[in-house]
């Protein structure tokens, strides 16, 4: 089996995080978003990884095989992003020999025993229960869980399972063909090559997908999803700090995830906050937050916040003398 994983995009809604940060190394509860998927599709036996990268690719590129080196990975650049089905078929090359193919798009974490997905006799994809079905691809299945229609982003949707980013197709050579029809007669869904159109006309021409509910589902391409991951995350047994150095002058309020080789003075941080590495915060307040590696953060009060690497903050530092019955507003009106 091999894995294709797409992280062509851009991650527009983080801007301007992305706008030198791929999306899928955004650090959550200590780790990059990427480092979930390829860390569970490891566990399972998945070691030949193709990665579809176009937006920052390099940056990609060299996280992943600085990493994992062990694995055995290809890169394949989306020239022009047109979709999702496009980011697949422009790899088909290293893939359409396979027996099966795991796709996993890279911005999703995701709660489910993926052992139980390996062993499942036909093809899965991923599903999840939402309130708003509209902004996602959407599963229509049979009382069996037999996926009769899919459809991406429906004005009515006939269905509030959201298709949640991770397909296992056994029928590699259909797949195949579905992404070169499409594409070759220019069949396009709101200008693009979404996957769901492909996966569709597989359904049509008697393929049999399953609808495979998770538990969880984050899909991090938004900043209040981002920092609810996180929380939840760091929440967990195993993702937080444990055995932490001392301090300078600091108050530490766990769970909270920090990088090696960071000094704190003079502050208070947590809860549900991720620091990466080599990060000196001093004289400030931060919780509910993720900081990047490199970044300098000074004098200021944070919260639901999301800072990038290498990034400075410095706020404002008072000293008052104030008398009886007054009223102080530092805020912007």
């Amino acid at each position: 089996m091999k894995a294709i994983i797409p992280v062509a995009g851009a991650g527009t809604q983080l801007r301007p995080l992305t706008y030198t940060q791929p999306k899928p190394l955004i650090p959550v509860a200590g780790k990059p978003i990427i480092s979930f998927i390829i860390d569970q599709l490891a566990a399972v036996g998945i070691q030949d990884f193709i990665f579809v990268i176009g937006y920052l690719g390099e940056k990609i590129k060299a996280y992943v095989e600085q990493n994992y080196p062990h694995l055995n990975t290809t890169f394949v650049v989306q020239e022009d992003r047109l979709g999702s089905g496009h980011a697949i078929w422009t790899a088909k090359a290293f893939f359409e020999d396979a027996d099966e193919v795991f796709i996993f798009f890279g911005d999703a974490i995701v709660d489910v025993d993926f052992n139980k997905i390996i062993a499942h006799p036909y093809s899965c994809l991923g599903v999840k229960k939402v309130s708003d079905p509209r902004e996602y691809g959407v599963a229509e299945c049979s009382k069996t869980g037999l996926v009769r229609r899919v459809v991406e982003k429906p004005r009515i949707p006939k269905s509030d399972l959201a298709l949640v980013g991770f397909y296992k197709i056994k029928e590699v050579a259909a797949l195949v063909e579905a992404l070169n029809f499409n594409i070759k007669n220019n069949i396009r869904s709101e200008g693009e090559f979404p996957l769901t159109d492909s996966l569709m006309r597989m359904i049509m021409r008697g393929a049999k997908l399953h609808a495979f509910p998770v538990d969880n589902w984050f899909n991090c391409g938004k900043k209040e999803v981002l920092l609810e991951t996180n929380a939840i995350l760091l929440d967990r047994e195993g993702y937080a700090s444990d055995n932490l150095p001392p301090f300078d002058n600091s108050i530490i309020i766990h769970p909270v995830s920090i990088g090696s080789n960071c000094s704190i003075s003079d502050s208070i941080v947590g809860p549900h906050v991720t620091i990466g590495n080599n990060t000196r915060i001093a004289n400030a307040i931060i919780k509910d937050s993720i900081i990047g590696n490199y970044a300098s953060i000074k004098e200021v009060i944070l919260q639901q916040s999301v800072v990038g690497n290498d990034t400075a903050i410095t706020g404002l530092r008072h000293s008052l003398n104030i008398g009886d019955n007054t009223e102080i507003d530092f805020s912007s009106p």
